[in-house]
């Protein structure tokens, strides 16, 4: 029995790594280049690889051990590895004599076992890809097994959670993460697949090598609706209508009001007339007040006009929402903008006082800009987003001139599972004709 004692390799610029995996126990036979152990740096795991073919006698290193170039993994005996036919007898077979002894064949004489021989392997070990993958906020690990156990199954381990040591990945966290896609709905496991196909881990970059840098936490709220934009993006095909509306005469009538309206305690800002047309468009295209079922094969159509609007707070944005709104006034609508604004900048606001939306605008005109893509709140199948008014030459076929009127730019984002483009293009366009004449408002 010819027994090796197998080393470390070398394994570049570390002192030592950790042992995150034994691979092989006493009694199993193994090839060339099958993996015995997988060590973890800060930056990434690597295996080990077995340098002879053999049965492996004995483990010398376990899990969570420090190991370093030279120190021993196993010992292996190699000529149990060796093919049998190799040993021949010296001569063919004798007849067996009856009436005499049975002729005894020689066997070449085994020479004795070898003293155990220090091996270094000539190759290094196998280099894996960075593991490290970003999951909630937090470094995991995943051994070069696991990685391809997962691309097997076809996760993405940048969405698994891992519940080892160091938040390292195990199989069973794959298993339970596979098992858990498997029982959400259709519509989740389009979004989860999206997101497994699309989305690569952030990769791990020390920032302070570049230059001075400062951390600072993100906000609740920011984190919360951070997870639910991202959602949002990749479960909905996001298709953006642009479109401009003349509201010159709207933007009359309101400073018209205000004065009416302060007596009455109420601010009126431009956001309640939208609001009070987008319920007009809704009734005009009820497919953009729907949702879609869990299981996506049905559209769910609302018979209530609850409409939520974007409100930034020094802890991020909020999405109150303003119910009833076909039951309402104008006024009756920049009180609730008043009060549900006011809640959320002193952060009293209720969660059903978020809940319950239809519809949403989000509206920078008191910023600036022009054009954007607003996200949209999913199940909501729709955003309308607003954009700073500006004075523009606009040609006027009566009076064959150019005369200055208010255009808003508006930007109108649909889920495209529901609403086609040509739907798009007219319900901005009845937007845009009902913001052009104040009148229509009032019916």
């Amino acid at each position: 029995m010819a027994v090796q004692e197998i080393f470390v390799p070398d394994i570049g610029n570390f002192d030592s790594v950790d042992v995150i995996e034994v691979l092989v126990k006493a009694g199993d036979v193994i090839a060339k280049d099958d993996s015995l152990i997988t060590v973890e740096s800060d930056k990434a795991s690597m295996d080990i690889p077995a340098p002879f073919a053999g049965v492996v006698q004995e483990v010398k290193i376990k899990v969570g051990d420090k190991a370093a170039q030279g120190t021993l993994l196993i010992t292996l005996d190699v000529s149990d590895a060796a093919p049998a036919a190799e040993v021949k007898p010296a001569t063919a077979p004798q007849p067996v004599v009856v009436e005499a002894p049975k002729a005894v064949i020689p066997e070449p004489t085994r020479p004795a076992p070898e003293p155990p021989k220090t091996v270094q392997p000539a190759q290094q070990p196998v280099p894996v890809a960075e593991s490290i993958v970003v999951v909630s906020g937090k470094l995991s690990h995943a051994s070069p097994s696991i990685r391809k156990f997962a691309r097997e199954l076809g996760v993405n381990l940048a969405l698994v959670t891992g519940s080892g040591p160091k938040n390292r990945i195990l199989q069973s966290d794959v298993q339970a993460y596979v098992k858990g896609e498997l029982a959400k709905p259709r519509t989740e496991n389009m979004a989860a697949g999206a997101n497994g196909l699309a989305t690569l881990p952030m990769p791990v970059i020390d920032f302070s090598k570049f230059g001075a840098i400062e951390t600072k936490p993100l906000s609740r709220i920011k984190k919360l609706s951070g997870a639910n934009l991202h959602r949002n993006w990749v479960t909905a095909p996001h298709v953006t209508q642009f479109d401009e509306a003349d509201i010159t005469d709207l933007e009359d009538f309101r400073k018209s009001m205000q004065a009416e309206a302060e007596k009455r305690g109420v601010k009126l800002t431009m956001l309640a007339f939208l609001i009070k047309a987008s319920v007009n468009a809704l009734k005009a295209y009820p497919n953009f007040n729907a949702s879609l079922s869990a299981d996506g094969d049905a559209l769910i159509l609302k018979n209530y006009y609850n409409i939520g609007f974007a409100c930034d707070t020094p802890d991020g944005l909020v999405v109150p929402v303003v119910r009833d709104v076909h039951q309402k006034d104008v006024l009756d609508i920049a009180r609730d903008l008043m009060e549900l604004s006011a809640k959320a900048r002193e952060r009293k606001l209720k969660v059903e006082e978020m809940q319950g939306g239809c519809f949403t605008i989000s509206s920078l005109g008191g910023i600036g800009g022009t054009m954007f893509t607003p996200i949209i709140n999913c199940p909501e199948v729709a955003i309308l987003g607003v954009s700073r008014s500006s004075m523009q030459p606009v040609y006027n076929k009566d009076t064959n001139g150019f005369e200055p009127r208010l255009i808003l730019p508006m930007s109108l984002s649909y889920d495209h599972r529901v609403i086609d483009g040509a739907d798009g293009a007219r319900f901005t366009s009845h937007m845009r004709m009902m913001l052009s004449d104040v009148r229509r408002l009032l019916l």
